[in-house]
């Protein structure tokens, strides 16, 4: 089957998920989203802790994750419908009721989620935005901060977990400059001993990253409530190492 052909594929089977919620544009854009402050008890039908995975790709963390920890729920977000669907077949098949998939952008994330509504956030391997002009794009810079801050508990907390060495110093730099209770922070998970439980989960491309000898990074912190970070111009010098996940970084 062609690579076109088997797109269409899947998305034709993620619209039988029901894991997979998939809103038309004209349902989001400047509204609030039904599920909207309502997920715990429409979506899963418990009032469990509430886990977004930013940017999830095919889904690999979502689905492992769930599978560690069933006394909670979990949503990957993307807009890369293709890839998703991996994910939420996996859930699907696995008869899992503690998963969910939202296929979106997520500059639209705050018309999903209500204040408070989310205990976690993963954001696993985002693309770094290197270009000085996509700084904003980021989604750990201060306006997704910003967002996040709109729906995250004031007690959770973000995890950022990548291989790019440069979005690790600038996102910690982002964190110390706007005085942000900072948990964790390592620049090799792996060779140091770090990586937990939750942080030993490898998606696919995380392995490649591994075989390179590219180090994975990770950093832990909290909000407290706050949304009012400072947009700052950080002068953080590119690694010197080049990663596999773009060309650049």
């Amino acid at each position: 089957m062609g690579r076109g052909k088997d797109k269409l594929r899947r998305f034709a089977e993620n619209a039988t998920f029901r894991c997979m919620v998939q809103p038309e544009f004209e349902e989001i854009f400047h509204k609030d989203h039904p599920l909207k402050g309502h997920w715990k008890q429409t979506f899963f039908g418990n009032d469990h802790p509430l886990v977004l995975e930013l940017g999830c790709g095919r889904g690999e963390y979502t689905v492992s994750l769930a599978e560690k920890y069933p006394e909670k729920n979990f949503i990957g977000v993307d807009i890369k419908g293709a890839r998703m669907w991996r994910g939420a077949k996996t859930a699907t098949e696995n008869a899992m009721t503690n998963v969910g998939f939202l296929r979106t952008r997520i500059e639209f994330i705050d018309s999903f989620f209500g204040p408070g509504e989310v205990d976690e956030i993963w954001i696993t391997f985002p693309d770094p935005q290197l270009h000085k002009n996509r700084v904003k794009k980021r989604l750990t810079a201060p306006p997704f901060l910003t967002m996040y801050a709109g729906f995250l508990r004031p007690d959770g907390v973000i995890h950022l977990k990548t291989d790019c060495r440069y979005l690790h110093d600038y996102t910690r730099a982002v964190i110390e400059g706007n005085h942000l209770p900072l948990e964790a922070a390592n620049v090799d998970i792996y060779g140091t001993g770090f990586a937990d439980e939750k942080l030993s989960i490898k998606t696919t491309y995380e392995k490649k990253f591994l075989a390179q000898g590219i180090p994975i990074t990770y950093l832990r912190w909290r909000l407290d409530g706050r949304n009012d970070f400072d947009w700052i111009e950080y002068n953080v010098p590119l690694p010197e190492t080049a990663s596999a996940s773009t060309e650049s970084c």
